[in-house]
């Protein structure tokens, strides 16, 4: 019992703190003091209690949408273990359930931006599916693979499988695996180097775009959202690249949040380092991690 409210408390409260912590990272590598580490729970306070403004235009579908994709998250990531512990929500095949749940965030969030019937958010919608089909094959590979590797369909023994002695029998496959998640977490999350999540830039936007018309708590809704799905995403490469298990309940809880903090400032690092890369370079880096992803699997099969 005390690891399971450990576990919900950690889901719950944690994501936000990963966004402070990438620009906390960003502000120093620009030599700026920064907004504090707590700045995002700042932010979500003040928008729950502002009010919401909804255009005529728009129907159920654009208020449904950010309600819709923050559940859909939160179921996801109550199948996700953290750390070295098991997921709160356990089944064989639950793993084709967490793909579909990320696909029904993706459908609701997109359709509420067609929904506003604006063609500049269209455009954000249109780029938001078409990048999604580049990443979604390198996910599935490392699904695939890993329940090659566990002989399970579900993510609790699939993500719990991996461990030093595992890195050593098999270290070439679990790079290329790691490599290749950490690329379609960058690339889902809409961080750098697929996207700004600061920009405002008509051109250049992605999935900004898509949330301008939202305010107040539905806005809330959605930062929280995204928060969650970057923790939920960093749990599954924590377990894979960091699998730390010591056997003890504290220890290995503060292991699972010391990497996951750990992740925050390499994703802040990344986006200090590098540039966003142009619409047209974007596909070519994704189709490259599908191929990672493959000859990982690849490599597991043979």
């Amino acid at each position: 019992m005390p690891s399971t409210l450990f576990h919900i408390l950690l889901l719950l409260l944690m994501p936000p703190l990963l966004l402070g912590v990438i620009n906390k990272t960003k502000a120093a590598f620009a030599g700026r003091v920064g907004a504090p580490c707590l700045q995002p729970y700042y932010d979500l306070a003040k928008l729950l209690r502002k009010g919401s403004v909804f255009s005529s235009t728009t129907t159920w579908v654009f208020r449904a949408g950010p309600v819709v994709t923050l559940a859909a998250t939160l179921v996801a990531a109550l199948l996700v273990p953290l750390g070295n512990h098991p997921a709160i929500i356990s089944f064989n095949g639950d793993m084709i359930l967490f793909a579909y749940l990320f696909g029904l965030a993706r459908f609701f969030t997109t359709s509420a931006a067609l929904d506003t019937g604006s063609a500049f958010e269209g455009m954000g919608a249109a780029r938001e599916v078409t990048f999604a089909c580049l990443v979604e094959p390198t996910l599935f590979f490392i699904l695939i693979t890993l329940a090659r590797m566990s002989k399970s369909l579900s993510l609790t023994p699939m993500l719990l499988y991996p461990s030093p002695a595992v890195w050593g029998e098999a270290g070439a496959a679990m790079l290329l695996l790691v490599g290749a998640l950490f690329i379609a977490l960058l690339a889902e999350n809409c961080r750098i180097p697929f996207d700004d999540p600061t920009t405002h830039l008509e051109l250049t936007m992605i999935h900004e775009v898509m949330v301008l018309d939202h305010s107040g708590p539905a806005f809330g809704l959605i930062l929280y959202g995204a928060a969650l799905k970057l923790f939920v995403l960093g749990a599954v490469f924590v377990n894979l690249a960091l699998p730390f298990k010591s056997g003890n309940l504290l220890v290995d809880w503060a292991a699972f949040a010391a990497a996951m903090l750990f992740l925050a400032v390499l994703v802040g690092v990344v986006e200090s380092v590098m540039a966003r890369l142009r619409l047209v370079r974007i596909p070519q880096l994704l189709v490259a991690a599908t191929i990672l992803s493959a000859f990982a699997m690849l490599l597991i099969v043979r």
